[in-house]
């Protein structure tokens, strides 16, 4: 237990967190929406500082990440908590509960990737902005290093931490889950709003892809997909991204998204968007150059890519990304 950063006091002992867009005020011995900040004695701490639900190796591939560093293997770890509760959560067994965890200090982590011989850390899993003092201190640590460091995050988070975190993050996945904010308050527990300027922000200072899960019958009209691709083809259309298949989980028993919906949506991006990416369905995963459609990256067992000093080998088309 630490005393956390990014909140205000108020009177009669009562503290604001304003580390992410929910605001959450609490009185003494109140926990926030992420179950891991609370207020005791008008002081926020929080709980869950060097504390991972899980330790393991990754192909880079699996955050998902196609063009950040291709083939390489990443340590993930991850908070036990989330500032979103959405109800088709793929991993709510460890973002909405409690669950054991490992206790891995920031100069543990270090020996920790000097052991696995990586120099690829992806915070990850749950929702990393719930860890934001322990991603603070560790990531200082790496980068003294020169290590890559990675967040998957749902990008609910307020500029001033973003802001704060964004020197020491080379890559991030955000979770753009639809383009329609009542689906965010519905579904998901938060808004559309603070995501999308996430997103705008993060583009401009390190390597982003974005992930779309397709969920049967709620954001999967092609109306709700094109305004997702008009929105990142504003912003770079060289951003891949990554469309993936919903199944029923957690409390959403939609039907499984067919695969043909999948298939569309790559479709209608495919005219706007340089690389797009189906996930939890088998199809063609390779990278092919936007310009001379050769194939740049191959995607099996092990990623294997020809792209030299950024650009495709064949037309030196530039292409999106570091490898």
């Amino acid at each position: 237990m630490i005393q956390a950063k990014h909140y205000k006091k108020l009177s009669n002992q009562k503290v604001q967190c304003i580390l992410c867009p929910h605001f959450c005020v609490l009185a003494h011995d109140e926990e926030g929406k992420c179950r891991i900040r609370f207020n005791t004695n008008g002081e926020l701490y929080t709980s869950n500082y060097a504390e991972s639900i899980s330790i393991s190796m990754d192909p880079i591939e699996k955050k998902p990440l196609y063009h950040f560093y291709p083939g390489k293997s990443i340590l993930s770890i991850g908070p036990n908590s989330c500032n979103f509760a959405c109800d088709f959560c793929q991993n709510f067994s460890i973002s909405q509960f409690e669950v054991p965890t490992y206790h891995l200090e920031p100069e543990e982590l270090i020996t920790l990737c000097l052991k696995n011989k990586t120099i690829f850390v992806a915070y990850t899993y749950t929702e990393p902005i719930t860890w934001f003092e322990y991603i603070l201190d560790s990531s200082r640590l790496l980068k003294e290093r020169d290590y890559k460091i990675v967040m998957v995050t749902n990008g609910f988070m307020n500029p001033e931490p973003l802001h704060e975190l964004l020197p020491y993050i080379d890559a991030m996945n955000i979770d753009l889950k639809s383009m329609d904010d009542e689906f965010y308050r519905k579904y998901c527990k938060g808004r559309l709003q603070p995501v999308l300027d996430t997103i705008k922000r993060a583009a401009t200072k390190c390597h982003i892809e974005i992930t779309n899960l397709l969920i049967t019958g709620e954001n999967d009209s092609p109306d709700n997909i094109l305004k997702l691709v008009d929105f990142i083809a504003d912003i770079d259309p060289q951003i891949p991204v990554h469309f993936s298949r919903y199944f029923p989980h957690f409390k959403m028993s939609n039907p499984a998204t067919p695969e043909s919906t999948l298939y569309r949506a790559r479709e209608i991006a495919r005219r706007k968007l340089s690389y797009v990416y189906l996930g939890n369905v088998i199809s063609d995963s390779d990278t092919n150059c936007p310009d001379c459609n050769a194939t740049l990256i191959k995607r099996g067992f092990a990623s294997k890519h020809l792209v030299k000093n950024g650009k495709c080998p064949f037309c030196s088309f530039e292409i999106y990304g570091e490898f």
